[in-house]
């Protein structure tokens, strides 16, 4: 048991730090880190990469530090825009906001009871006596009134600690609540980037899909003309014609994802979606980064706001133990009344009208059915729990990474097999659209050469949108940054930062 004397700030007599004994139930010691070395079982190198620019090798660089504004690695100004807009408009942060202010304040409420409480009290009262009663005045007068001020001060010394640790497990779940606007806010941003992504991919197969609707088109009027000529069967025209439609039915469903996606991005901005946002994005609009960050392990549970939001938990259920423990014993009470209770005002000051009372008290629970005792355990169980939880958490955060890491070397060489394809499909359609032409080839050949390359083309879109939202992932997994975090102008009171929190 660790001895701890509190002095009470401000002008209080000593005697009531004095007061304050010893904080019961376990002292709280922070987990230490894993101990490991890396994310996976092999170190890993730069990703594959190939001569086009959307398949420019990245590279993780060991203890990079990350920045606040993470997105602008991506150096997109719509997406910039738009995620400052989010900042002012969402209303999941907000929430998240007043939730830190609500938690702060109970903070500081339960800090309170370290002090004595005075309260100030008047009451009057005036009356009459019968005739045949004899009056309470010495004047023996029928008409009376009296007049009683006082003040009372009590105070509960925190001889357990009761309040000490009170104080530690809602200050701890203050914290939480600070790393729970962190990962809001980390959330937000995420999706912002992921939604924006998927828009440029959408935007990718529908332009990829116009393309191969517009090659089908001129295919179809050069079978049309071909069987003017007498050169081909009309069992041919029919069969571009089909193929040509099947195309196109490709398209409304796209428009249709396209539009959710921009009534996501919208509603990510804390707007309506008859307010749609004004940013459009695709893949012009981005640049990957060349450079990853890959902080040290040890480093990683510092980082990530649920791993630190679960430590806090973990803090707060340690406390509650001592308050259970705290809660078993004799509770000191100290009391004192002093007032002036004249007949009149004239005489409020006189020693006769003054009283005073001074109470002292001490209450233990002697038969409570077990039930202080199973509070006790039950906290025990809970600071098991949240320890276990915690242990999960950290897990959970390594393996995040470590998929990131394995899904952006996986994705590398995806887009550069993926662009070799597309590549290879469109040669081979426009040398079967010319054998065709010739007559050297039948129609069947064609309508093979058109779907590969539609869904080669459909494939390196996606591999490229891939690329680009598992970076954002690995950003996200890495803990985002928010502890260099300088650009969040909140909304707070004077005391009270809020997101610049550090």
């Amino acid at each position: 048991m660790k001895k701890r004397l509190r002095i009470a700030p401000g002008p209080l007599p000593l005697v009531l730090s004095l007061l304050s004994g010893c904080a019961l139930g376990p002292d709280y010691v922070a987990p230490t880190a894993p101990e490991t070395a890396g994310y996976t079982p092999e170190k890993l190198g730069a990703t594959a990469a190939s001569d086009r620019p959307e398949s420019k090798s990245q590279n993780f660089v060991d203890d990079l530090d990350i920045p606040g504004q993470w997105w602008t690695t991506f150096r997109s100004r719509q997406l910039n825009d738009l995620i400052e807009t989010a900042m002012r408009q969402n209303p999941d942060l907000q929430a998240a906001q007043a939730g830190l202010r609500n938690a702060r304040e109970l903070s500081v409420a339960q800090r309170g009871l370290f002090y004595p409480q005075a309260s100030a009290g008047y009451n009057t009262t005036a009356g009459k006596v019968g005739e045949d009663v004899a009056s309470p005045l010495a004047s023996n007068q029928v008409f009376y009134s009296l007049n009683t001020a006082s003040v009372t001060v009590a105070y509960t010394p925190d001889v357990w600690g009761l309040n000490q640790r009170q104080v530690e497990s809602v200050e701890a779940q203050a914290e939480m609540q600070r790393y729970q606007l962190e990962a809001a806010y980390l959330t937000l941003t995420s999706n912002l980037v992921l939604a924006a992504v998927q828009e440029a991919s959408l935007r990718g197969q529908i332009a990829a899909t116009k393309r191969i609707i517009a090659i089908e088109k001129e295919l179809l009027d050069l079978l049309r003309r071909q069987k003017d000529l007498g050169q081909i069967s009309n069992a041919d025209v029919l069969a571009q014609e089909a193929a040509l439609a099947q195309a196109e039915e490709t398209l409304p469903p796209l428009d249709k994802q396209l539009a959710v996606q921009r009534d996501l991005l919208t509603a990510l901005a804390g707007q309506l979606p008859q307010n749609q946002i004004g940013q459009k994005f695709d893949f012009a609009s981005f640049h990957l980064p060349r450079e990853l960050p890959l902080s040290l392990p040890s480093k990683l549970v510092e980082h990530r706001p649920d791993v630190k939001a679960a430590e806090s938990n973990l803090h707060s259920t340690s406390a509650a133990i001592g308050v259970a423990v705290a809660n078993r014993l004799p509770v000191l009470n100290l009391s004192a009344e002093f007032g002036s209770s004249p007949a009149n005002w004239s005489r409020f000051f006189e020693p006769q009208t003054l009283f005073y009372t001074l109470i002292g008290s001490a209450a233990q629970s002697v038969f409570d059915g077990g039930t202080l005792l199973h509070k006790q355990r039950a906290a025990e169980a809970a600071y098991q729990q949240a320890e276990a939880q915690y242990r999960s958490t950290v897990i959970t955060a390594f393996q995040n990474v470590a998929d990131c890491l394995r899904a952006l070397q996986a994705d590398a060489r995806t887009l550069k097999a993926a662009i070799y394809a597309e590549t290879a499909a469109q040669k081979s359609l426009d040398l079967t659209s010319q054998q065709l032409h010739l007559g050297q080839v039948n129609y069947l050949a064609l309508l093979n050469a058109q779907q590969t390359y539609l869904q080669a083309a459909i494939t390196r879109v996606q591999a490229q949108a891939n690329r680009y939202a598992d970076t954002a992932a690995l950003f996200q997994a890495l803990g985002g940054g928010w502890w260099n975090r300088l650009d969040v102008a909140a909304k707070a009171d004077a005391n009270d930062d809020l997101l610049g929190i550090r």
